[in-house]
């Protein structure tokens, strides 16, 4: 999940699917902005998935159609970001201890 507030002052939000074991990428799973962002990233946060800042890279994921996997050139951005949630989802079911 991606969401900022560019300088434009419009909250922009980009929600990602993966499933590694089924998806060969990314998909954007939903994107938005203002009201639309702001429920995407409530939606992530009541369920207790990570939100992440990067406005270069929400600008970038928010030119993706909704269902289309993301573009070859962002791989390696979104799969510091996935490193990052799987990194988080790994201390949680350790109690915090890695």
């Amino acid at each position: 999940m991606k969401g900022d507030q560019p300088e434009s002052g419009i909250k922009k939000a980009v929600a990602l699917r993966y499933d590694r074991k089924t998806d060969d990428a990314p998909t954007v799973a939903a994107s938005g902005k203002g009201a639309v962002a702001d429920r995407i990233l409530d939606v992530a946060l009541e369920a207790g998935i990570p939100v992440q800042q990067d406005p270069d890279l929400v600008e970038v994921l928010a030119r993706v159609p909704v269902g289309d996997e993301i573009p070859v050139a962002l791989y390696q951005a979104v799969a510091e970001i996935l490193a990052f949630v799987y990194a988080l989802n790994r201390e949680s079911s350790h109690g915090g201890q890695t």
